[in-house]
């Protein structure tokens, strides 16, 4: 027998092993699921949310072997927190303002248009107040920065022109929350379950923005520096998790989103030297917890208000997304957007909000409309979510593939005493060398999807067309002292170099010429310095071979060295000549194919004299 004080320490032991034992079940089902949807769906082309989604539902609402989805979404938010922080990394706030027409612009016509269209169809089509039909209206207006962002990052089209633009619009509704959520109070009968905003609660969500700018600029870097001095990379971790959760909540009593005070933050970092590192640290906990975010949403639908207003449901979903596309494609359009961008922004966010969940259930506890409303619009938001990826799918359907893939560059931080102009094979080995060596380059491509690939190895080039002259200048031309051409073709080399020895004739001229008649073409134009893009490769392949015949390597270095000497000589040779007859520059003549010879001096000489007789040949 027991005392009631020790069985009710036995009872209180067991049931903490219990929830103990339910916690550990629930992440693994949760993990398990995350694994076997993830490849699957992605293999099938139907994207990882989707795949986390369905998993979801499956652990949830139908097999019910996971229960309480609500406290898994508010774990699972987090992930979009850290995502938001992620994306604030990667813009500088000097291209953040850059942005300000898209985000106060575009955004805020995307909200104001789209919540009063919708309100309006509420009431016409519904029996609801005005005041209930308002914060329907504008609370399905708003989108899930969460699949949205995530849809883009598949697809690599973050820093793309759509994809700006819809982050734009995200940013804009992020910040859209707070006079939402503020003006509820004046919208419920009696104002139950809120009260308005106080001059007092006013003031202290200014000092809380105020703070996080400062200690973003002031404080953070010298922080993170004496971390990284110690050594202890596990401490480097726990620090980029404490600024990313204390800048979300210290936003979050600022009566603003989590969301936006990470995105803060990370807009703060941009331009820290740990700011790649800081990436790499938070990264695996973004992923996993956006996953968990998905599955959440997957665990909390309401199966029962689905079933009760299926009709309901079936109907109020594409008209809902449908509206929405069609309305965001109208103001991309008419705020410039091409009609590829414009589609792909209207297809990547026609669905509903995570932020609707918190709209709606304050908007119920508020009496604006009853709980069971709420639970039928959240079920609505869900399955608005669970359709995105699909919905985005279908862009190729409409876009025309006129325009050529670009990239809306700023040239922050540009300007160096190197400005590289092409970034392919030949341009990446040459740039190693330039940066082993302390040299600072500016690096400009004029393919986008070239400068995309490059910034997931945490490398920044700049994307922009080197024969246009604007270009060069935002690239910082006028302080470079030498600019190294390694474009590819010959025609867009040749047009490089005839623009910046018309435009900038100070500027010494590195070019990568594509065979032997461009070398001596440029060597005509008088650049600096030019190579065969093949040579030295050639030369050290051969090298290569002879020392595998048996030949010594010092022998079979001396050979490629007299070979490349003679090459030299010969060049030289040609480049000295008269104008020729097919109108080619001065100095330019016909390069033809060369009889083998050895490598010997008095080979050397023998060609020597052949090519003073013959006007020189080509090898």
């Amino acid at each position: 027998m027991c005392n009631g004080w020790h069985c009710r320490m036995i009872m209180e032991e067991r049931l903490i092993g219990v929830e103990s034992s339910t916690f550990y079940i629930h992440a693994l089902l949760l993990l398990g699921g995350a694994v076997v949807a993830a490849p699957i769906f992605k293999k099938a082309g139907l994207g990882t949310i989707l795949g986390y989604l369905v998993a979801g539902i499956a652990m949830g609402p139908v097999a019910r072997l996971i229960t309480g989805g609500e406290d898994i979404l508010n774990l699972g938010e987090f992930g979009v927190v850290l995502l938001l922080f992620i994306i604030g990394l990667e813009l500088k706030p000097s291209r953040l303002w850059a942005m300000r027409r898209a985000i106060f612009g575009l955004g805020a016509a995307q909200v104001l248009v789209t919540g009063t269209v919708l309100s309006l169809l509420v009431v016409l089509l519904t029996e609801f107040a005005l005041d209930a039909s308002l914060v329907i209206g504008f609370g399905l207006a708003l989108s899930s920065t969460a699949f949205a962002m995530q849809c883009l990052e598949d697809e690599g089209a973050v820093n793309r022109k759509h994809g700006q633009m819809a982050f734009s619009i995200l940013l804009l509704q992020d910040l859209a929350i707070a006079p939402f959520l503020a003006i509820l109070p004046l919208l419920s009968p009696g104002g139950h379950g809120v009260h308005s905003v106080s001059g007092a609660q006013f003031l202290v969500s200014l000092s809380c923005i105020a703070f996080l700018l400062v200690a973003g600029r002031y404080l953070l870097n010298p922080l993170f520096r004496v971390i990284a001095n110690t050594g202890a990379k596990e401490a480097m971790i726990a620090a980029a998790l404490f600024v990313v959760l204390g800048s979300a909540l210290l936003m979050q009593a600022a009566g603003l989103s989590m969301a936006l005070g990470a995105f803060v933050a990370g807009v703060m970092l941009a331009e820290s030297s740990f700011r790649h590192e800081l990436e790499a640290n938070i990264e695996p906990f973004r992923g996993i917890l956006l996953a968990l975010f998905f599955m959440a949403v997957g665990l909390s639908l309401d199966i029962a208000v689905i079933r009760e207003h299926w009709v309901s449901i079936l109907a109020v979903v594409p008209l809902l997304m449908g509206i929405k596309a069609v309305l965001a494609y109208a103001l991309c359009r008419l705020h410039g957007a091409a009609h590829d961008d414009a589609v792909r922004v209207a297809l990547v966010l026609p669905q509903g909000g995570e932020f609707a969940f918190v709209l709606f259930s304050v908007a119920a506890s508020a009496a604006i409309f009853s709980a069971s409303t709420a639970s039928l619009l959240i079920a609505i938001v869900t399955v608005t979510m669970a359709l995105t990826p699909i919905s985005v799918r279908l862009a190729p359907l409409f876009v025309r593939g006129e325009e050529p893939d670009e990239i809306e560059e700023t040239f922050d931080g540009a300007g160096s005493d190197i400005l590289m102009i092409g970034f392919s094979r030949f341009g990446q080995i040459a740039s190693q060398v330039l940066l082993s060596g302390g040299s600072e380059v500016t690096v400009i491509d004029h393919s986008a999807k070239r400068v995309r690939a490059v910034e997931k190895f945490g490398f920044r080039i700049y994307f922009g067309d080197g024969r246009r002259k604007d270009v060069l200048e935002a690239a910082g031309i006028r302080r470079a002292k030498i600019v190294a051409v390694c474009t590819r073709g010959r025609e867009m080399t040749d047009q490089i170099v005839s623009l910046i020895q018309s435009e900038f004739p100070d500027v010494k001229l590195f070019v990568r010429s594509y065979d032997r008649n461009h070398s001596l073409s440029l060597r005509a134009h008088d650049v600096e310095y030019e190579i065969r893009e093949t040579l030295e490769s050639a030369l050290t392949f051969g090298r290569r071979t002879l020392e595998e015949t048996g030949i010594a390597a010092e022998q079979a270095e001396e050979i490629a060295d007299d070979v490349r000497e003679r090459d030299e000589e010969r060049l030289a040779l040609q480049a000295s000549g008269k104008l020729n007859t097919d109108g080619r520059h001065p100095g330019f003549a016909p390069a033809t194919p060369e009889p083998l010879s050895k490598p010997l001096r008095e080979g050397r000489r023998l060609d020597k004299k052949l090519a003073e007789e013959e006007g020189g040949n080509a090898a």
